[in-house]
């Protein structure tokens, strides 16, 4: 019995990393008011199914949220282990953040709502990904690779503020611009 448990608390996982996978996708795609059907479909498992790992939708954008910010963190830990330029470890995680930031499309009117389990992503995302970031920082800088004056803080609002897509400016656009901004702070002899 003990082993049939185990199968089915592996299974209900593999299914909540998948609902979690085709929700950040679909986000990407329609924003956080994507249909709970087509995120269904994108896990290939019924609407019910949905609704019994997340019973609202703002469960499921908190989680998938949480997920990405989590993810987003561990990178930066992840980038600092390995043998690579730490101004290289900073441009991939920027790349990764950059990311994070399109797939939460749509979040800003989701955390304008009133729901209160949205209210904290904000200040979550601050919390845990700024020290991510900083700790890249002040690799970069330590290397000699980073103007030493580069936040955290203000380095990750100049990327979203740069990833702000629109009509004439694509994300290929942003990513272009975020490179200038980052070829700006490295450290010039």
């Amino acid at each position: 019995m003990t082993d049939s448990i185990g199968v089915r608390e592996a299974g209900a996982k593999r299914t909540r990393k998948a609902l979690l996978a085709a929700a950040a996708a679909e986000f990407v795609v329609q924003g956080v008011q994507a249909p709970i059907r087509d995120i269904a479909g994108r896990a290939d498992v019924g609407v019910g199914t949905v609704y019994r790992h997340f019973p609202t939708r703002a469960e499921l954008v908190t989680a998938v949220y949480r997920h990405q910010v989590d993810e987003c963190a561990a990178l930066a830990a992840t980038l600092l282990q390995e043998p690579i330029a730490p101004s290289e470890a900073l441009t991939r995680w920027i790349d990764a953040f950059i990311e994070f930031l399109v797939t939460k499309h749509g979040l800003g009117v989701a955390l304008l709502s009133e729901d209160p389990s949205l209210l904290s992503l904000h200040t979550l995302m601050l919390d845990t990904l700024v020290p991510a970031c900083a700790s890249l920082i002040e690799a970069a800088a330590a290397a000699g690779e980073l103007d030493p004056r580069v936040t955290a803080y203000t380095l990750m609002r100049a990327v979203g503020n740069l990833c702000i897509i629109g009509p004439e400016y694509d994300l290929a656009s942003g990513k272009e611009m975020v490179g200038r901004l980052l070829a700006g702070c490295r450290r010039t002899t």
